[in-house]
C-alpha cells in the first residue's frame, strides 16, 4: 500500500526554473508559459525505499526530481528487474499519463527525494485554458517517449546480439 502524501505548493519560481528549463517536456516554452505551468506544479517528499507508484497502478502525476534519485523497477515473473535510475532534473510518469495506461513498472525512491509534480487534472486543465501550450506539451512528451523507445530498442538489439 502506498502512503497518502501531502502535495505542497511551490514557492520561489527562480529556484524551480533552473530545473524546469532543463526538462525536455517543457522545451520551447516562453517565460509566460513557464510561469503558467509553475502555478500548476506541487512538491512532494518520499523517503528512501518508499514507493512513488506501483506497477499496474493508475497514473496520476508527471514527476520531476528536484532532489534525490528514483529507480524504475518492473516485476517480471515475480522477479524485480531494474530498468533505469533517474536523478535530479529527470522526468518520469508522463507517458503513462498521456497513454492512459496503468504504470508498467514500480517507481521507488533510492534516497530521500523531493519531487515536483504536475497532476493529471492540472495537465488536462491546460487543454481547457491554453490549447497551444497543451499541444506543445503533448508534442514534447511524445518526443521524449520516442527518444526512450529508441534507446530501449538499441539496448534490446545490443542484448540480442550478445546472445
Amino acid at each position: 500500500m502506498i502512503e497518502q502524501k501531502t502535495y505542497l505548493p511551490l514557492v520561489g519560481i527562480e529556484t524551480i526554473l533552473t530545473i524546469i528549463n532543463k526538462i525536455s517536456i517543457f522545451g520551447g516554452f516562453s517565460d509566460k508559459q513557464l510561469n503558467f505551468i509553475f502555478k500548476l506544479l506541487k512538491k512532494v517528499y518520499y523517503r528512501a525505499d518508499e514507493y512513488i507508484f506501483k506497477q499496474g497502478g493508475e497514473p496520476s502525476y508527471i514527476y520531476i526530481i528536484r532532489e534525490g534519485r528514483v529507480k524504475i523497477v518492473a516485476s517480471v515473473e515475480d522477479k524485480p528487474m531494474e530498468l533505469i535510475e533517474f536523478t535530479v532534473g529527470d522526468c518520469f510518469g508522463e507517458v503513462s499519463i498521456i497513454g492512459i495506461e496503468p504504470h508498467s513498472a514500480n517507481a521507488v525512491a533510492v534516497a530521500d527525494t523531493e519531487l515536483i509534480v504536475l497532476s493529471r487534472k492540472a495537465l488536462f486543465s491546460i487543454f481547457e485554458l491554453d490549447k497551444e501550450l497543451f499541444g506543445l506539451l503533448i508534442l514534447n512528451i511524445a518526443r521524449e517517449a520516442c527518444r526512450r523507445l529508441h534507446k530501449t530498442d538499441e539496448t534490446m538489439l545490443h542484448y540480442f546480439m550478445e546472445k
